[in-house]
């Protein structure tokens, strides 16, 4: 299984009148440690479009646990714990800096040609940076 985790520090923009992470924005953390993840693999999300491929959402699940604060030191790990193909299913957990989950969820994404919009198999030589983890 492949795993990465990102680092992330709550700004105020990103929390509600109660000061807690408003929870639309644990989506964009999900975004964020997931194209880290790929980008640590070695294959970038921008690489992935240049070469005519897009990776949407096609699934999302969150469960939240408790409330990430203003400047919160957070953790987002991910998870990719099936080896991908045409689609791309990531799991996560959000941390705070005491090691507390506050969120997890997935989400599944699949391969779209850019010009298409249709489902295709993804770049050969991105399926084979995953083989040394399946």
């Amino acid at each position: 299984m492949y795993t990465h985790e990102t680092n992330i520090r709550v700004r105020y923009a990103e929390t509600d009148q109660m000061g807690y992470v408003y929870y639309g924005n644990y989506a964009m953390y999900f975004e964020v440690g997931r194209v880290e993840a790929l980008r640590a693999l070695g294959y970038s999300y921008k690489q992935l479009e240049e070469e005519g491929y897009m990776l949407p959402v096609l699934d999302s699940q969150f469960k939240y646990l408790a409330p990430g604060k203003y400047d919160d030191h957070l953790k987002v790990i991910v998870k990719i714990p099936v080896k991908p193909s045409l689609k791309f299913y990531f799991e996560y957990e959000i941390l705070n800096e005491d090691g507390k989950l506050l969120t997890e969820g997935s989400t599944t994404l699949v391969v779209v040609d850019k010009e298409t919009g249709k489902p295709c198999r993804p770049p050969k030589k991105l399926i084979e940076l995953f083989d040394k983890y399946y």
